[in-house]
């Protein structure tokens, strides 16, 4: 079982979920971008007050404060982990590349939750969040496409990535996943 793993795929995928799951099963450590962020802030550190700065504007955290907080947590596993939210685009995915190259632990194998655009919406506005409304929504899912979507070609041409549909249900996605990664 590959033991270096990235989760893709739109808002509303089913990312975090699937992660969770497969972390929980397999004793992965759950990396979300979103919640090292918090917990960096929150500890207080030089990088967590830096961000938090940068949040507090409203405005998104650089790439390399962002990559210099997964490095952080990076060299303090030793077991496998997943990452969930990040990276977000081909600079980012250099970026991290380089990384995990630096610190020897190579990514081993990308999983894309595929989810159909209607679907997506559906789940997301059914979710209830506030500012999960149709608009925002699409909003979202065209920053996704523009952004995000290059790096199924990226991973596809390094021959790691695997691709999920994620229309079903939690189950029958989390053992697609499972085979996919056998």
């Amino acid at each position: 079982m590959k033991k270096k793993l990235l989760f893709l795929g739109p808002p509303g995928a089913g990312k975090g979920t699937q992660a969770n799951l497969f972390c929980k099963k397999y004793g992965l450590i759950h990396l979300s971008t979103g919640d090292l962020l918090r917990d960096e802030v929150s500890s207080g550190s030089v990088l967590g007050i830096k961000a938090a700065e940068i949040m507090n504007k409203g405005e998104l955290v650089s790439d390399e404060l962002v990559l210099s907080i997964v490095e952080g947590r990076l060299l303090n596993i030793n077991e496998g982990w997943l990452l969930d939210g990040f990276p977000r685009n081909v600079n980012q995915a250099n970026s991290l590349k380089d990384l995990l190259e630096k610190i020897n632990q190579p990514l081993e194998g990308v999983i894309l939750i595929k989810v159909a655009d209607d679907y997506l919406i559906k789940r997301l506005v059914e979710r209830g969040r506030q500012d999960d409304n149709e608009q925002v929504i699409t909003n979202r899912l065209k920053i996704y496409r523009e952004k995000t979507s290059p790096l199924i070609d990226l991973y596809k041409k390094q021959g790691i990535l695997e691709e999920i549909e994620g229309n079903a249900d939690i189950d029958v996605v989390f053992s697609c996943i499972e085979k996919s990664l056998g």
